[in-house]
């Protein structure tokens, strides 16, 4: 059907995380119709539907649209979890799937590196992932323990709030954030 996945760095599982679907359609960029496609809409001045992983992989999508798949000021969190270099926020911000949330995306960071997305997460898929991923929204959050215990109740992946999990390529710690609409 089609060829292997481009590899993401930051972005390991887009299948998986349902950033990256299976498609026929022709990408606009290459003219190729390759078997997948990026499930979301870039962002750039123009109007453009289909891209293929192979395209965002490669930068051709970026050069050739202007296409972000993440807002550069959202890795770290406007500073707020950390700073990488340009040449990483390039990476995320222009040849790395991003992911679709409920409000503005942010890309978390550690070890002075973007981590790699693990996808979104309820309080089921929190549990799975162990207390660390927990915690780590729990702290994120600000709730006091009684306000959080409602919210960790509500956390679903496919309804809100939602959590978007990541895990860190150096320490192996997770991390994120989570939204609601």
């Amino acid at each position: 059907m089609s060829q292997r996945l481009p590899i993401f760095t930051y972005h390991p599982d887009p299948i998986g995380t349902g950033s990256v679907v299976e498609s026929e359609q022709v990408c606009e960029c290459c003219g190729s119709a390759r078997g997948y496609k990026y499930n979301g809409s870039p962002h750039c001045d123009a109007e453009v539907e289909i891209i293929c992983p192979w395209c965002i992989a490669d930068g051709s999508a970026h050069e050739k649209f202007g296409a972000e798949f993440t807002d550069r000021q959202g890795i770290g969190d406007h500073g707020r979890w950390g700073q990488v270099s340009d040449a990483i926020s390039d990476v995320v911000a222009h040849r790395t799937p991003g992911f679709s949330g409920w409000q503005q995306e942010r890309w978390w960071v550690c070890c002075a590196d973007a981590a790699a997305f693990v996808g979104a997460a309820g309080k089921e898929e929190l549990v799975k992932l162990g207390d660390d991923a927990v915690e780590s929204i729990r702290s994120e959050s600000g709730f006091d323990a009684d306000e959080w215990r409602v919210y960790f109740e509500a956390l679903d992946k496919d309804h809100g709030p939602t959590a978007y999990m990541f895990r860190c390529h150096h320490c192996g710690k997770l991390g994120g954030y989570s939204d609601c609409h």
